[in-house]
């Protein structure tokens, strides 16, 4: 239950790529109790630090969500964007959103032309977002910025997390800040106990957007190991074929061999062993990873200085990339725990 009600306060938080400070402040609330020491380094990221000894381990949840910037205001007060992160449009449209404007949040709708008036081919095509606008219900350009709407201004999605059926749940930002979730409830684990080795928790910033924050903080840090925490999406609904994803909710952690075909990790063979041997002598279920598409704050990390060894741990999640992500408490958990036995036998293996 506090695993469940810490992803709710997470997920239900704001923080578009670069303006992670919201999220920031709970992760470190939270973790704050369970380290020695937490820091923000000059690109935002979040670096919470237990100390040990033997190897050095830095396990990465990346704290932005997808959302929009205001591109724009046009005389009659309607908000024309860009998308900040990897939106498919058709998900965009007839949305609600939260604009955070400089006097405080502003509730606005995403519109477009109306069908009624389209053409018939029109009417057959996606509406593309750039052809999309949000609507804060200003009179006009001078009115929105009274509201304290101005360019630059960030936009995310309004959407509440809500439970669904079998220990299912749903909400906007799972990705990531279900990583964020599994990443503090992990270091609470460790906190229990004696660990031989120095451990970097890290909430990085502006992942959506080129990974930025695990580049620089990974440069930083310079781990002899390193874990990114983050979802991935299953193949167990209808669209999707086993083909594009042997995953499935309720199945367990998902261990990372490969993603983006090779273009983005290919996980070090010693972690991967690591992980999977930790899982199986902990009875905790598992699955293994080759991913054709997605990748994660391990690419850039792995890629740093001389080169970091590196795998992903991840809960599989419905949706992604949509206001409706969808994700099973009971694989949650099972990510948590094996992070934790993970951190708890690192020096066995490096």
């Amino acid at each position: 239950m506090e695993l469940e009600k810490l992803l709710e306060k997470l997920s239900n938080a704001h923080g578009i790529s670069g303006y992670e400070n919201n999220v920031k402040q709970i992760m470190e609330d939270e973790i704050r109790p369970y380290v020695d020491e937490t820091r923000t380094d000059k690109m935002g990221n979040l670096i919470a630090t237990k100390k040990g000894d033997g190897p050095t381990v830095m396990l990465a949840a990346h704290m932005d969500e997808i959302g929009l910037m205001v591109q724009y205001i046009d005389d009659n007060g309607f908000l024309h964007f860009v998308k900040i992160g990897g939106w498919f449009d058709q998900t965009l449209h007839s949305q609600r959103v939260v604009v955070h404007g400089s006097n405080g949040q502003i509730t606005g709708v995403i519109g477009s032309k109306p069908p009624h008036v389209m053409k018939e081919e029109d009417r057959k095509k996606p509406v593309k977002a750039e052809d999309m606008f949000i609507d804060i219900g200003a009179k006009d350009k001078e009115d929105a910025m009274k509201m304290g709407v101005d360019v630059g201004t960030a936009i995310s999605m309004d959407r509440d997390f809500v439970s669904l059926a079998n220990g299912l749940v749903t909400c906007k930002a799972f990705d990531n800040r279900a990583g964020v979730t599994m990443l503090i409830d992990a270091m609470r684990q460790i906190s229990e106990t004696k660990v031989n080795a120095t451990i970097h928790a890290v909430g990085t910033v502006q992942e959506e957007v080129g990974l930025k924050g695990a580049r620089t903080s990974a440069f930083g840090l310079n781990p002899d190991v390193a874990i990114a925490v983050d979802v991935t999406f299953p193949g167990d609904h209808p669209g999707i074929s086993k083909n594009d994803s042997a995953l499935e909710m309720g199945k367990g952690a998902v261990i990372t061999v490969v993603d983006a075909s090779g273009r983005g990790l290919i996980a070090d063979r010693t972690v991967v062993k690591w992980l999977k041997e930790t899982a199986e002598e902990n009875e905790i279920p598992y699955q293994l990873n080759v991913g054709g598409g997605g990748t994660t704050d391990a690419t850039a990390i792995h890629l740093t200085r001389e080169g970091i060894p590196s795998s992903t741990i991840s809960v599989p999640t419905r949706y992604i990339h949509s206001p409706v992500e969808v994700l099973s408490l009971e694989d949650l958990r099972f990510c948590a725990d094996l992070i934790a036995k993970a951190v708890q036998n690192i020096d066995k293996y490096f």
